[in-house]
């Protein structure tokens, strides 16, 4: 949801900037609003030679908002420099008397992201030349293999999750959330929940998880070959279990991707794209992970992605976009409990 943006006062951040030693000193800072929402305001900064976005919760948030941009903050530390996509780690200001809310400041990427709104949303080459897609699958999920090879110990992340336990936590936590608000039943929550609490990975590597990786959640460079410039939004960044996020990724991707599917809940048109097996092959290749149990982790993520989208369901009241969710909640938990009944996992 986006919302008007609050109007910060950029002269008190100019000059915070000049306390941090930030370059720009005695320039006049520019600001440009690039989106927002009940959660957080961002804002493109220029100010001399440089160039970065803030991102700050609006003044409406809920206070514990502030802490969730600081543990956003933690991971942008924490990747900078290292090989996985990233935004520059540049500073962050924890005292709320500077602009009424904690905020950071991370690197500007002038790129694109490919959100899930339909094929008229690919830039050209792209949108023309289909064979230029594949490069984008491939640097979406070679991007996912590299976080999960991160060394989040060795950078400063020890701690910072709970990653002992984390797949026993699994079902009643989300269980206990879909109570917090559950208005219906869920045909097939009951064959999901009981195949997860009697199935386990064949193994279990813990790594810094985003959460909700996908084509919305990344930048890619303007030009054609494709080029992912940045991972983002790491709201529900933890660490956990990265094959969580691969099954987020790859759950619903198709084996045949020649033909544009207006029902998909995702990106409509995957032409020229290489199907799921050869992602999970490159993943398995990049990572060094094996696949195996893939099938556990997508019934896990539709079960998960059930829950959450259910609740915005429960909330809906007038709005036809929440409301449409009740139709991807049934979809979700039904493909769930018909993988679950039909695998044959076995661990």
């Amino acid at each position: 949801m986006s919302e008007e943006p609050v109007t910060l006062d950029f002269e008190r951040l100019a000059d915070w900037m000049d306390e941090q030693g930030l370059p720009g000193t005695g320039a006049v800072l520019e600001s440009r609003f690039l989106s927002g929402g009940t959660q957080n305001h961002i804002y493109e900064i220029c100010r001399g030679d440089q160039r970065c976005v803030i991102r700050i919760p609006p003044p409406q948030a809920p206070p514990d908002r502030d802490k969730g941009i600081l543990r956003e903050w933690r991971i942008i530390q924490a990747l900078d420099r290292s090989d996985v996509p990233h935004v520059a780690a540049v500073a962050a200001c924890e005292d709320p008397a500077v602009l009424g809310r904690a905020f950071y400041l991370m690197g500007y990427v002038d790129g694109w992201s490919p959100a899930p709104k339909g094929s008229d949303e690919w830039p050209e080459p792209f949108r023309s030349d289909l064979s230029t897609r594949a490069g984008i699958a491939m640097e979406m999920v070679e991007g996912l293999a590299l976080l999960s090879r991160f060394d989040w110990r060795e950078r400063g992340l020890d701690g910072f999750g709970r990653p002992e336990g984390f797949h026993e936590r699994q079902v009643d936590r989300w269980s206990s959330l879909f109570e917090q608000f559950k208005v219906r039943e869920l045909e097939g929550m009951d064959v999901v929940t009981g195949w997860l609490r009697n199935h386990k990975p064949l193994d279990y590597i813990p790594g810094l998880m985003h959460g909700d990786y996908a084509f919305s959640n990344v930048m890619f460079q303007k030009r054609a070959p494709a080029k992912m410039e940045a991972i983002v939004d790491w709201e529900m960044g933890t660490i956990g279990d990265p094959k969580l996020d691969l099954a987020w990724l790859l759950g619903s991707w198709p084996e045949d991707t020649s033909a544009r599917d207006p029902t998909s809940p995702g990106i409509k048109d995957m032409r020229g794209m290489p199907g799921r097996s050869q992602m999970l092959a490159r993943y398995a290749e990049v990572s060094g992970r094996q696949v195996d149990d893939f099938d556990y982790y997508v019934i896990l993520a539709r079960f998960k992605a059930a829950v959450v989208l259910e609740r915005g369901f429960a909330r809906a009241g007038d709005d036809p976009k929440l409301q449409s969710f009740g139709a991807s909640v049934a979809r979700a938990m039904k493909d769930g409990a018909e993988l679950a009944e039909t695998t044959d996992y076995d661990r």
